[in-house]
């Protein structure tokens, strides 16, 4: 049976070493003290490792059922959907005059964390509703936010987004739902869906499913969708439920993870529906909900890779296999523990250096996201744009290969279901797909991102990088271990820029056949410098004389590991960018 053990400490040396949250501008901020996080941290952690992560087993093995319209979720899921609600997990940033507790979107991702490593489809039930809730908070009139928030808010309604169809997935504009407008404002929706999670389950009163569709004699391409709320029950004027609408779950799909969560195909049978923001820019609310499911899945990536890298590290430690070849460690035993071993203590440490620097990424991209939305800064929110499918391509990609390292460092106990790990690297596969596959995410990235502001934002980036390594570089230890390999890696990445422009114009598939590797590149030095600015917080730490230096001393020296062995494979994602199209492009379609 695998286990899970809440972060906490880690998350406030972020929080509050590194990042400083309490000592930032942003609204709420100054709230977020020591004491206030550590609290709910903890309740949180407790929730996690108690209640929904012994149910990651149990959802995976009996996945969802279809009986009679009704999908069931597996034993335990409905009680514990229930615990979490009462908690009012369910809208910790919510605005707190639709009864959710107001607090920064930084903990909802601290806490969000947590859920996903003890059962990330678990999880996604909440995930869902709190996206949804999102879009409505932000482009909701005033009946719909009164209408929809508050039972969702807490817990007795959930929430979807309803965007894939059976044949368009990334190209919307292909979308075949249509919304007929009826006489009382309201549409009918018309069209199916597919790949809806939560789509339909048992846990809650009524589903709030986000619905895209396009408007008859509107344009028909991306310019003439729009987005819908389209209730599973409509809701009366009092505010109770009525009849149920006229859309059904058609079925659920089989797949490879993330078997507790109900993935549905949901038919649309001239179902009611409403009309949220605006008419045909229903992909301007529906990127409300994108933005921050894109981040959510880069949180789910690395989170899996958390609790994956628990798992081995403790395996490692008990597990005993040969004798360390500069002599015995344990004599009085029959062989050593795996961990003496170089080359599993190489994969801990790739695994151990990936998730605290994805942690301290992400918890970053949340401040920059509070930053834009409560103080409405166009420049904090022009640079999670630019981070944001790097935070999902990159951490979804590294966060499933540190997954499969910590199922290799069991080796055969690994590949079998009794030690949870084969689980882990099934579940976080799909994070490299939902939410715009990471292809997509680079050509974003290269595509759309790089030109934010007419470049602006990418240059306000590099400018921060060396700015931190110079008003830094005084420090002896900090420069030699960690600023002298950001310094290059930076350069790494500006080159490779500087390729773009220079070759992207004359042939664009210069740049496109390049984007993977560079969304890499752009992550790896986002790597090296929140690594660089927690080895600052640790170092200190130590001089201000901390009582817990083995916490300190090991957060130093996983971040040289970062520095001196991940960081440098930028240099090979330069020299293949700047190999451009051509090998790409080589072969006629016919020769594949």
């Amino acid at each position: 049976m695998p286990h899970y053990t809440a972060p906490t400490k880690d998350m406030a040396f972020v929080l509050h070493e590194t990042l400083r949250i309490s000592e930032l501008s942003t609204r709420g901020y100054a709230d977020l003290d020591a004491d206030f996080t550590s609290a709910v941290l903890e309740e949180a952690g407790k929730l996690a490792m108690d209640v929904t992560a012994p149910l990651n087993p149990i959802g995976d093995e009996q996945g969802c059922t279809l009986e009679n319209g009704v999908v069931r979720t597996p034993d335990g899921f409905k009680e514990a959907f229930e615990t979490v609600a009462e908690g009012g997990w369910m809208g910790l940033d919510m605005p707190e005059e639709y009864g959710g507790q107001g607090m920064p979107y930084i903990v909802q991702t601290a806490v969000g964390e947590m859920f996903s490593s003890a059962n990330m489809a678990f999880n996604m039930y909440q995930g869902l509703a709190h996206g949804a809730m999102s879009a409505i908070v932000a482009h909701g009139t005033d009946a719909q936010k009164q209408t929809y928030l508050p039972n969702m808010i807490a817990g007795k309604w959930g929430g979807t987004m309803n965007l894939t169809e059976p044949h368009c997935g990334t190209d919307l504009g292909l979308m075949r739902t249509k919304a007929a407008p009826q006489e009382d404002g309201s549409y009918k929706i018309s069209g199916q869906k597919i790949w809806i999670s939560a789509g339909e389950h048992d846990m809650v009163d009524n589903i709030v499913h986000l619905v895209l569709a396009k408007i008859p004699g509107e344009p028909d391409d991306i310019k003439g969708v729009s987005l819908f709320i389209v209730p599973t029950f409509l809701v009366n004027e009092d505010g109770s439920l009525g009849a149920r609408n006229d859309l059904s779950c058609g079925g659920l799909e089989k797949k490879m993870g993330i078997h507790g969560n109900a993935t549905c195909v949901m038919n649309y049978d001239g179902a009611t529906g409403y009309l949220i923001g605006e008419k045909n820019k229903g992909m301007r609310a529906m990127f409300t909900m994108m933005n921050e499911a894109r981040i959510g899945v880069g949180l789910q990536g690395y989170a899996q890779g958390v609790v994956a890298y628990q798992n081995a590290a403790a395996f490692a430690q008990d597990r005993l296999q040969g004798r360390d070849f500069t002599g015995a460690k344990a004599p009085e035993k029959p062989a050593d523990p795996i961990i003496v071993h170089p080359d599993v203590r190489r994969n801990l440490m790739e695994q151990k250096a990936f998730v605290e620097g994805a942690r301290a990424f992400t918890f970053w991209g949340a401040t920059m996201i509070d930053q834009a939305v409560r103080e409405n800064d166009a420049e904090a929110e022009a640079m999670i744009s630019l981070l944001t499918p790097i935070i999902k391509g990159f951490l979804t990609d590294k966060g499933f290969e540190t997954a499969v390292n910590a199922q290799q460092t069991l080796g055969g106990s690994g590949f079998t279901r009794e030690w949870g790990l084969e689980q882990f690297v099934r579940d976080a596969r799909i994070t490299m797909i939902y939410e715009g596959t990471n292809g997509v995410q680079s050509l974003d990235l290269v595509g759309r991102k790089l030109g934010l502001n007419g470049g602006k934002t990418v240059m306000a980036f590099f400018e921060l990088v060396k700015s931190f390594i110079k008003d830094n570089a005084e420090h002896e230890a900090l420069n030699t271990h960690f600023l002298i390999p950001l310094k290059a890696a930076s350069k790494d990445l500006q080159a490779a820029g500087m390729y773009f422009m220079q070759n992207g114009m004359k042939n664009p598939n210069n740049a496109l056949s390049g984007s993977y590797d560079f969304m890499h590149l752009f992550g790896q030095v986002c790597m090296g410098l929140v690594w660089a600015k927690m080895g600052k917080a640790a170092y200190a730490a130590l001089d201000a004389g901390a009582s817990d230096t083995s916490f300190y001393e090991a957060k130093i020296a996983t971040g040289k590991y970062y520095m001196a062995r991940c960081l440098p494979i930028t240099a090979t994602h330069l020299a293949r960018i700047e190999s451009g199209a051509d090998t790409v492009m080589a072969l006629e379609a016919e020769q594949f």
